[in-house]
């Protein structure tokens, strides 16, 4: 799955439990009728991969949803959902390259002066 839209807020990478595990939440929000804020967490070595985005940048996140289930200590089952992004992409450069290139104006074409009418051409018309 992907989400698209431009990033609110970057986190700093956070560091939990003996075994180092990391984890950063990006915030982007959609771009829509209603806009969604979605908070996005990235994991482990994918925290790095937000080191090169900023604030207000349009951005491509492939995502995973996760859930999981928890029994409390009262025996009650809990569950939890979770989004984390395993990649990030600029929508800026991607735009930048479908961009057509500048077409110059009719006015730069010479008219052609030495038009045969009679020559045989393969157009329909």
């Amino acid at each position: 799955m992907e989400v698209q839209g431009k990033i609110k807020l970057i986190g700093e990478t956070q560091t939990f439990g003996n075994n180092g595990f990391r984890k950063r939440e990006v915030v982007v929000t959609t771009e829509e009728q209603y806009p969604q804020h979605l908070m996005i967490e990235f994991v482990q070595d994918k925290t790095e991969l937000l080191n090169n985005y900023n604030v207000g940048q349009p951005v491509k996140i492939s995502i995973n949803l996760r859930g999981r289930e928890w029994t409390n200590p009262q025996g009650e089952v809990k569950y939890f959902n979770s989004i984390q992004g395993w990649r990030i992409e600029s929508l800026q450069s991607e735009a930048a390259n479908n961009e057509m290139p500048p077409v110059a104006p009719i006015e730069a074409f010479e008219p052609v002066d030495t038009l045969n009418e009679e020559e045989h051409d393969d157009l329909p018309f």
